[in-house]
Parts: structure tokens; sequence; C-alpha cells
């Protein structure tokens, strides 16, 4: 088979979902190790947290994490709550299209009018909340 014919590796189904496993499972090596509650930390900065000052409906997410690999879950819920309720339906969407993917198959999911309005509806809401009161 020419190089032409031969399929690329990154066009498997696969290969999206692994990346981003392998990006997570790196990015988690280096979180277990560094405590974003203590100032000097080598990690992103919420850029709508440093442009406006305001909590953005995801600020939280580091130190929730980190957190949750420390079995500190009572923390983890005072960082972000919402974010932590969201976590396993997040992680059940990695893992279907890990799973598909594996299996040869292409998967995505759809998400409706009314379901980007939900989701909308409660990170506007989560965002007002945590920043009024």
């Amino acid at each position: 088979m020419a190089d032409a014919e031969r399929p690329s590796a990154l066009r498997h189904p696969a290969a999206a979902p692994l990346v981003v496993l392998a990006a997570s499972a790196a990015g988690s090596a280096h979180l277990y190790g560094t405590n974003p509650h203590q100032p000097g930390h080598l990690l992103p900065q919420c850029p709508f947290r440093l442009v406006t000052g305001l909590l953005c409906p995801a600020c939280g997410g580091t130190r929730m994490v980190y957190d949750l690999m420390h079995g500190h879950f009572t923390q983890a819920w005072l960082d972000n709550r919402v974010l932590l309720l969201a976590s396993p339906f997040a992680l059940a969407l990695l893992a279907r299209w890990a799973w598909e993917g594996l299996h040869g198959r292409s998967w995505r999911p759809t998400l409706g009018g009314r379901g980007v309005a939900a989701v909308l509806g409660v990170a506007v809401t989560w965002m007002i909340v945590r920043n009024v009161f």
C-alpha cells in the first residue's frame, strides 16, 4: 500500500479521545504535586477573573480537582459546587467518546437548543450567585 493510500493514525476515531486522556493524565500528574491553594505555583490563571475581578462559572475548578485527588471532598465542594456536580457527566462523555473510538466508531454527542439554553442558564446563574453572595 502506498503512503498516499495509507490512512493516517491521526484520523482514527480513537486518536482525539486518547490525546485528550493523555493530556489530562499529564496535567493531573503536574497538579497532584502543585497546590493551587498556595501562591507561587505554575498554573494558569482565569483570564475572565484577571480582566474583570469576578469569578467565572469554572473558577475554582483547578483547586477542586486538586482537592478531589487528595481526598478533600468538603473543600472540593466549597471550591466549585456546580462544577463538582457536573464532573461525573463530563467524565461519562469522555469515557463514551474513548470507548466508541477504540471500537473504530466516531461519536459526537449532540445537544439541542434546550440543552444549550439549560447549560448556559446554569452557568450564568452560578456566576451571578457566586459573585453576589
